[in-house]
């Protein structure tokens, strides 16, 4: 008995340190950071029970469930709508966290309820969780950070003809830093590094997926859709600040991905 409530102890306080630094990255200099994943689930508690369990923390901003990890918020509803079909598939093919030890965290997550997926071939540094909706999310290893998670990468499955465009543009439309990881081409902004993959065909557009869309914090709306505008970008729909007081609006890049634009409010519980 005394074995099983140290256990529990133990893993409760892991999480909550997990959460101790569960907030935006700075912004970068053109004023964006890492937002968030728009999850439509199609059971929210089950997914709230994956996310939980492995160390997010919940927030209920308008009574909507609102998931927050370091570097990156997961919302698990929007409105009414429902979504068709997993990442896979889609041009965001996966997301992905960064843990100091795969090995222990999958220990742990498995102790909180959550399916674990192996690493491929089995490597130890990686490991996959997978929503009952279909939400892929890769988890790699790095043994010298600090925190047990964060938020690390979104992956876009792109024709080859295609990713070196899609660099250029996310670098310049986010004021991202184009570079290489494993030879394979990346960008990176405050809390997500953007990864680009070679794919067979065009892949499925993310609106109406599971996985709806991505989101990037601006520190001045105005100021960031005006420089975008100013670059081409059209947006989808006009800007509207929501209830809870954040300004946002969306745009969809030239492969599909859905993109939410917002300055936003300061969280309450």
């Amino acid at each position: 008995m005394k074995t099983t409530v140290f256990a529990a102890l133990t893993l409760a306080s892991t999480l909550a340190a997990g959460t101790a630094g569960a907030q935006p990255a700075p912004f970068n200099e053109v004023g964006v950071t890492m937002g968030h994943w728009h999850i439509i689930s199609k059971d929210v508690e089950a997914n709230k029970k994956i996310f939980l369990g492995m160390g997010g923390k919940l927030f209920m901003p308008g009574g909507q469930p609102l998931m927050m990890f370091p570097g990156v918020y997961i919302n698990l509803t929007l409105g009414t709508e429902k979504g068709e079909g997993g990442t896979q598939g889609s041009v965001v093919n996966h997301v992905g966290f960064i843990v100091n030890n795969v090995q222990e965290r999958v220990a742990q997550w498995k102790a909180a309820g959550v399916a674990v997926l192996p690493g491929t071939n089995n490597r130890l540094d990686q490991a996959f969780v997978e929503t009952p909706d279909g939400v892929r999310i890769e988890i790699l290893e790095d043994k010298t950070q600090s925190m047990p998670i964060r938020h690390e990468h979104v992956h876009f499955f792109l024709p080859e003809a295609e990713v070196s465009k899609a660099v250029a543009w996310y670098a310049k439309t986010f004021g991202g830093k184009a570079g290489t990881r494993n030879n394979a081409p990346v960008v990176d902004v405050p809390g997500a590094q953007l990864r680009f993959n070679k794919a067979d065909k065009a892949q499925a557009p993310t609106r109406h997926r599971v996985l709806d869309h991505i989101g990037f914090d601006v520190k001045d709306h105005p100021a960031f859709v005006k420089k975008i505008e100013a670059e081409g970008v059209k947006l989808d729909e006009p800007v509207r600040k929501a209830p809870s007081g954040s300004v946002i609006t969306y745009i969809t890049d030239p492969w599909g991905t859905r993109i939410e634009i917002i300055e936003r409010a300061p969280l309450t519980q």
